[in-house]
């Protein structure tokens, strides 16, 4: 072998020695940011501090801390009562430390600032929420500071609500302003498939799914809406979408149908029944179908809230359906109205999606909660005869 083909292949060790030795440096490198940066803390050692002579600073602080080892120990006073301490996002130290010596939380603000200095704890202490107690330790207190508890509020949306009603339970449970969230829920943006359905100008009526939630206490009306509209994308499955494509409804028509059926009935066992029954009201297939889903709660939504009962879903009379003009009223206008009228719950939702096999035309409530159902209008006056219709 040459001189030259000898040096040409230490040549090309060493690059290759190189280039792995640059790799595992990088990788060494990148591994130490990220667990030098994200992981937390522990809890500093107990005990005296020993002195340390890692800087001056450490000098000066481990050689205050010894001196005064007892005073960490002994709390701020005898009241165990739980109390809520706040961080903001960019108080210092020394900021936190005044404030717990002004609500009698440690006896010595400078103490127990030195103390996190030295144990490098200052600038890990976490905005948010804190449950403190007079009877903690400035230790126990530096400690609990770490780890801040996120701050919750509970809410629930109704099955059966519609966006107005939601809008008012958030004003009176939580931070969002009532008008905000209505102007986003009609008018905002939001991308996700399921929301492309959607006729021209409709609002996020029927898409903010029903349920109990917690949210962060500084969740904003855009915030929440966005959770509302990922759980509806996870609750409504693929094969319900399917389900209802089978019966010939888009998803939009899917949920708008849902929401009168939310509406009508009460018993989980009677969806089905009922979305049957408005099925064989479109399919206009049957002896007296005509395409008019004659439903109640569509002329209510049409109407709005009702003063004289100070209600959203106030009672009417049967003569009061005529007098309203508007495309949500389905005594007057045939097919589906143009959106949804709620929050459909996922039973209503499923109810539409596998509607029971019935030749029913009408169901009358017995005033329990149930229905009678009939096939024919002659049976149906037969049925308020008898659970007490005029």
């Amino acid at each position: 072998m040459g001189l030259s083909t000898q040096l040409r292949n230490t040549g090309r060790f060493l690059v290759f020695t190189l280039s792995v030795l640059t790799l595992v440096a990088l990788v060494s490198g990148t591994w130490w940011y990220f667990t030098s940066r994200y992981v937390q803390p522990e809890k500093p050692p107990a005990g005296r501090p020993a002195l340390s002579f890692d800087s001056p600073d450490d000098l000066y602080f481990s050689a205050v801390l010894r001196m005064r080892y007892e005073d960490l120990l002994e709390s701020a006073g005898s009241d165990d009562t739980a109390v809520s301490f706040v961080i903001e996002p960019g108080e210092t130290a020394s900021d936190i430390a005044r404030r717990l010596e002004e609500e009698n939380l440690v006896t010595d603000a400078d103490l127990f600032k030195t103390y996190v200095r030295f144990h490098k704890l200052d600038v890990n202490l976490e905005a948010g929420e804190h449950t403190l107690r007079q009877t903690m330790t400035m230790e126990d207190i530096a400690h609990e500071l770490l780890y801040a508890q996120l701050r919750e509020a509970q809410i629930t949306i109704v099955p059966g609500w519609r966006i107005e009603q939601i809008a008012e339970m958030l004003a009176s449970e939580t931070a969002i302003n009532a008008e905000e969230f209505l102007l986003i829920a009609r008018t905002g943006v939001f991308n996700y498939s399921f929301l492309a359905e959607r006729p021209a100008a409709s609002s996020l009526e029927g898409y903010l799914v029903a349920d109990t939630y917690r949210i962060p206490v500084t969740a904003d009306a855009t915030s929440l809406i966005e959770r509302l509209l990922e759980t509806f994308g996870q609750r409504v499955t693929l094969d319900m979408r399917r389900a209802a494509e089978a019966q010939g409804l888009s998803l939009h028509e899917m949920v708008t149908l849902a929401s009168i059926v939310e509406r009508e009935v009460l018993l989980d066992e009677e969806r089905a029944i009922v979305s049957s029954v408005y099925y064989n009201r479109l399919a206009t297939l049957l002896p007296e179908a005509d395409g008019y889903l004659r439903a109640d709660p569509t002329f209510q939504y049409a109407r709005g809230y009702d003063p004289s009962s100070g209600k959203w879903w106030g009672g009417f009379v049967v003569d009061d359906v005529k007098t309203l003009d508007d495309p949500y009223n389905t005594f007057l206008y045939s097919g589906l109205p143009p959106g949804p009228i709620c929050s459909p719950s996922l039973a209503s939702l499923e109810a539409v999606a596998h509607p029971a096999d019935t030749d029913y035309l009408y169901f009358y409530a017995k005033g329990d909660g149930s229905h009678a159902f009939a096939m024919t209008f002659e049976e149906h006056l037969q049925n308020q005869a008898i659970y007490g219709g005029e």
